[in-house]
């Protein structure tokens, strides 16, 4: 979609979702933007405003379904989103000995069903008007299942391939679908980690970048592009060959 005036982001508060509203913030737009910590979240608000956005905020967790059910009905009564982007996302991994159980389920309550708790509910209204766009942040670690972050691949590689196999239902409703996955980009989720991290890109460039693409609804946004091209060829090839190479990688320490 070229210009969408309504627009909802979850995760707004910090990384890339306060990175996205600002850059979408300017005149004639309403953002509908949600995190967890209020602070936060109050000072994205703020500075949208300051751009000329109109500006709703919410306070919620994404793995609520009826919370995240309830938020988008209210805000169809009064606008009709043009574009939704499922930003909301954690990590995890304990350095050294692997997840544990609850930062399982709590990677994959968030970043798999929260995403579906963010989308479908969106696209019941825009089937009815035939019209919208779904942005869904997977990454390039959805690619290759990484011993360091299992959860994280593998909730990632989830939402990125339904994002894709939903992509043709729902072009006959004339809704776009597009999948971003990035590399490492700086936000406080990377901040935590203590290795080095390869063409380390800033939350805004990120944005502006993202942005930039979706207009041309692209089936899948990936970058940077040797990183994509390295991730995309260790996926393709037998986990026996490159399960030593992975095994080498760094763990993300707890957070």
């Amino acid at each position: 979609m070229k210009n969408p005036q309504n627009i909802l982001i979850t995760g707004a508060s910090s990384g890339l979702g306060r990175a996205f509203a600002i850059e979408y913030s300017s005149p004639g737009v309403s953002l509908f933007l949600s995190g967890r910590n209020l602070a936060n979240l109050e000072k994205t608000a703020h500075d949208c405003k300051i751009n000329g956005a109109h500006v709703e905020t919410e306070i919620l967790d994404v793995s609520d379904l009826s919370a995240m059910t309830d938020w988008i009905d209210k805000i169809e009564t009064g606008h009709a989103l043009d574009l939704v982007i499922a930003n909301a996302g954690i990590s995890g991994g304990t350095a050294g000995s692997g997840e544990d159980d609850d930062q399982t389920r709590n990677i994959f309550a968030t970043n798999m069903a929260g995403t579906l708790n963010t989308i479908l509910p969106a696209i019941k209204y825009m089937k009815h008007r035939k019209a919208g766009q779904i942005a869904i942040i997977s990454s390039l670690a959805s690619f290759r299942g990484l011993p360091g972050a299992p959860s994280y691949s593998a909730s990632k590689a989830a939402i990125r391939v339904y994002g894709e196999a939903i992509r043709g239902e729902l072009s006959d409703y004339n809704i776009g679908v597009s999948v971003i996955c990035p590399g490492y980009i700086k936000t406080p989720m990377t901040d935590v980690n203590k290795f080095p991290m390869p063409l380390l890109m800033s939350a805004n460039k990120a944005a502006v970048l993202i942005k930039k693409r979706l207009k041309n609804n692209p089936a899948r946004i990936a970058f940077p592009f040797l990183m994509y091209a390295i991730v995309w060829l260790m996926g393709c090839l037998p986990p026996g060959l490159t399960d030593p190479i992975f095994k080498k990688l760094p763990k993300k320490a707890r957070e």
